[in-house]
């Protein structure tokens, strides 16, 4: 610890693919949308836009299951490259504030303003810039929290959505973390939620309150259960060494069950994936290749499977160049996430991939984790 009182800002974008395709395309407005595969097949949602979430339509259900639901939905293919163009966007207006900035997908990032002396360091009139900025320049909407970490400033960005900023105040942090649902907390999936309520464990306060009782049943999960339980999270924004390893993952609100599932998410992640490796190598000219391939893949229940596997340099030659991803890669990553799967883990609640990165110089090729973009680092 520091000692420093952080100012963090969590950015979230309103139902980002489909906030797209309706800013580009007006008749698409005000109506049910789907962005993902056909119903006849096996495709599945990546998002929705808002009027389609009234029909209880959500990311990862298949689409022939959102049909029955709203049988009146427009299904969009999408187009990652408009999605692609409007978070480099929106990332601009990001480092117009901070260069600690730590994307978690096309769609959200951490904003670390500790130090930014605009707005009189106004971490809320920052935040509120941005959103305007964004809607301004790029003409979608974003909702936003702010507070002193990053745990409580991501709870907050859901607060009030669409379009929604809401503030957790340093003084405040403690007593907002008591009274939030178990469920509101991340990394609290249904799963873990049904155990906690089991106990008689519904709150924030109800964990302090039996911190034995948690730390008994969650183990090694309980003290991250707990810190977040009196709003206490000590990650730091966007603070990398030399990086060994890029990746992408995608948290499910819904818990995947088949590996079918897991296999139609792979798309998108990928192209989340590989966008962030061409985007970083344009910026930062590394002197370094990707060797090896991994997966994560986490369940509700907090236990975590990683599979890796190196490859021939020229495996990856056609990512790394072109920023193409062939068939050999999708069926190689395919297997990872299969072996994962097989491990014993159940329901599914997110899952990531990426890449691990070799230096030419032999005495600095020291490996970090291959998770080191995930959330919450101090965690579970």
């Amino acid at each position: 610890m520091d000692g420093i009182q952080r100012k963090i800002i969590h950015v979230d974008m309103d139902c980002f693919f489909a906030a797209v395709e309706m800013r580009d395309n007006p008749d698409l407005r005000n109506i049910p949308i789907a962005i993902g595969g056909s119903p006849t097949g096996r495709g599945v949602l990546s998002t929705c836009n808002y009027e389609a979430r009234k029909y209880g339509l959500r990311s990862a259900m298949s689409s022939a299951q959102a049909l029955k639901l709203c049988p009146h939905v427009t299904f969009v293919r999408g187009s990652f490259k408009k999605y692609r163009e409007a978070s480099q966007a929106i990332r601009e207006i990001f480092y117009r504030f901070t260069d600690l900035v730590e994307p978690l997908s096309l769609d959200e990032a951490f904003l670390d303003v500790t130090n930014c002396k605009q707005f009189h360091g106004s971490a809320t009139l920052i935040a509120r810039e941005i959103k305007r900025l964004i809607q301004e320049e790029i003409g979608l909407t974003a909702s936003a929290g702010v507070s002193s970490n990053k745990f409580l400033a991501k709870v907050a960005s859901d607060w009030k959505k669409p379009d929604g900023l809401f503030v957790v105040k340093p003084e405040e942090a403690f007593s907002f973390a008591q009274e939030l649902p178990v469920r509101k907390i991340p990394g609290v999936g249904k799963v873990t939620e049904a155990k906690l309520q089991d106990l008689g464990i519904f709150y924030g306060k109800d964990i302090t309150k039996n911190e034995l009782l948690v730390s008994t049943n969650f183990g090694k999960s309980g003290g991250s259960l707990l810190r977040r339980a009196k709003g206490i999270c000590n990650s730091k924004v966007g603070i990398f060494g030399e990086r060994k390893s890029l990746s992408a993952e995608r948290t499910y609100r819904q818990d995947l069950e088949t590996f079918q599932e897991l296999k139609d998410s792979i798309p998108l992640i990928v192209d989340e994936v590989v966008h962030r490796v061409n985007s970083w190598k344009t910026k930062k000219n590394p002197d370094v290749r990707p060797y090896n391939m991994f997966v994560k893949v986490k369940s509700s229940d907090f236990s975590q499977v990683t599979q890796e596997k190196s490859y021939p340099i020229e495996f990856f030659d056609s990512m790394w160049q072109n920023g193409e991803v062939s068939t050999q890669m999708l069926d190689e990553l395919t297997n990872l996430l299969q072996m994962a799967y097989q491990k014993g883990l159940n329901t599914v609640r997110l899952i990531g991939m990426g890449f691990k990165f070799k230096s030419p110089n032999p005495s600095i090729e020291t490996l970090e984790r291959p998770y080191q973009m995930e959330l919450f680092r101090e965690a579970v």
